[in-house]
């Protein structure tokens, strides 16, 4: 019989990706989103793997909405959050709604329905500016948003579960995740969109200075299966990443090459974060998942963005309107 799992925010850029690997590998999955009048399903209305699942669209926000979506599962990942930095200054009360409150939901859910597995992600943006390089899981945690605070709140929130009620809780904290279906308002499509557009002669940027640990989105999703595997971590936070580090600008330069553009890089002041929000570098180091599975990444950085050129390519009239390519 397969064993029935609850992902959390399934119709989002992430969330989709970990449906269709789940369904692959053999799970019964309960696809759980926001819900909406229209039906929308985000970026599952088009996988191939729609018909294997079961959807549900409800509210993280609401404990009844969660506590029913969750019944006769066994395991629950939980994706669901506002993710948008800029937004979180605009509305911090939303991020606390949605990502503590949703979070409490699915703790208080799971333990009255004595839930085998509960996975929460958590981001590196909880660590703020590194400290010391690459950022282990001791490493000190400095919310620099209210984005990153809500969620530093959340991962807290859900270790108390597992020191309270024994919740078989752990904490799954990426660092930059790309690929296909990513929003245009992250960094990769935002370049990638731009430079494949004939509207315009240069690439508008924030700040390019700081560095990120870039993954590409199935190298992250198949961590979830093998942290799972192991019950030496639950209770344990753990970094998943590829040890790089790159700057936005080298970035740029790079997906520059690969499309063939001829753009120059312009930075515009009006889309830095706040000069002590801004968070300088993020490496992950990756030595207590690489201990404790077997997981390794299968898509270098280059690999990883060229995949993704390709998809936008393709996919642009569907997700992206704002440049005429």
């Amino acid at each position: 019989m397969k064993t029935k799992v609850l992902i959390t925010g399934a119709t989002g850029f992430i969330g989709s990706h970990l449906c269709e690997i789940a369904i692959k590998k053999g799970f019964k999955v309960v696809a759980f989103d926001r819900y909406n009048s229209n039906n929308d399903l985000g970026c599952l209305k088009n996988s191939k793997y729609l018909k294997d699942m079961e959807i549900i669209l409800g509210d993280i926000r609401d404990y009844d909405s969660v506590y029913k979506s969750m019944k006769n599962c066994k395991i629950v990942f939980h994706l669901a959050a506002l993710i948008g930095i800029p937004y979180s200054y605009f509305s911090p009360l939303a991020y606390v709604k949605t990502n503590v409150e949703g979070t409490y939901n699915v703790l208080e859910s799971a333990k009255n329905l004595n839930l085998k597995n509960i996975i929460i992600t958590s981001t590196s943006e909880v660590y703020g500016s590194a400290q010391y390089l690459p950022i282990d899981e001791k490493h000190p945690l400095n919310a620099q948003s209210p984005y990153a605070a809500s969620k530093t709140a959340a991962d807290q929130l859900s270790l108390s579960y597992y020191k309270s009620f024994n919740l078989p809780v752990t904490i799954l904290r990426p660092f930059n995740t790309y690929g296909p279906r990513q929003s245009e308002r992250a960094v990769i499509p935002r370049i990638i969109t731009q430079c494949l557009s004939k509207k315009n002669k240069n690439l508008m940027l924030g700040n390019t200075k700081p560095t990120r640990d870039f993954n590409y989105v199935s190298d992250i999703c198949d961590s979830y299966f093998h942290i799972l595997k192991n019950k030496k971590l639950i209770g344990q936070v753990v970094n998943v990443g590829g040890k790089t580090n790159i700057s936005i600008k080298d970035l740029a330069n790079k997906i520059i090459e690969i499309t063939n553009s001829t753009k120059k890089i312009n930075q515009n002041k009006k889309i830095f974060r706040p000069k002590s929000s801004e968070v300088l570098n993020l490496k992950c180091d990756n030595k207590k998942l690489l201990k404790f599975t077997s997981w390794k990444p299968k898509n270098n950085l280059i690999k990883g963005l060229k995949k993704t050129v390709e998809w936008i390519q393709v996919n642009k009239s569907n997700f992206f309107n704002k440049y005429k390519i």
